[in-house]
């Protein structure tokens, strides 16, 4: 991806997704009876809806395209931290929502590493790099609270 404003776009369409998926975690999680899930899938779709927040403000000045679904490079055809998510549902574990939520941070990262490793547009690779480290942070939090379940 060589073109800043398309970037942007598919930044900002992939955080409203994954605010949204971190809302639908937070939901079961709730239904659950698990508070304290509940509470940390709310913060994870809050820094959803901050990085959403940075890329429509980095995107501000920029005449960045409405896109069609059909129209984003997506790997697989679809969102990298939406695919999955199938299986969420009020009836879903602690474990099985962490894991979720684990493996759409580590597409998303890997998502961004790869542009940013890729893209022939110096400024595209920054803003990738970045978006990419904050996911790396997120990939961690849900490592640890993994291996807090586990144990």
């Amino acid at each position: 991806m060589n073109n800043v404003e398309i970037f942007l776009a598919h930044a900002v369409q992939l955080e409203r997704d994954a605010a949204r998926r971190y809302e639908e975690l937070s939901e079961s999680m709730a239904t659950e009876g698990n508070r304290e899930l509940k509470d940390f899938f709310d913060r994870m779709a809050g820094f959803s809806r901050k990085h959403l927040a940075e890329a429509n403000a980095r995107a501000g000045f920029r005449d960045v395209p409405p896109l069609a679904p059909s129209e984003y490079q997506w790997p697989d055809g679809t969102a990298p931290e939406t695919a999955g998510w199938a299986g969420v549902d009020a009836l879903m574990g602690a474990f099985e929502a962490l894991q979720l939520g684990l493996i759409s941070e580590r597409r998303g990262h890997a998502y961004y590493a790869t542009i940013a490793a890729t893209s022939g547009d110096p400024e595209v690779r920054l803003l990738a790099g970045q978006f990419a480290e904050e996911e790396a942070a997120h990939v961690l939090e849900l490592e640890k609270r993994i291996a807090n379940c586990a144990a």
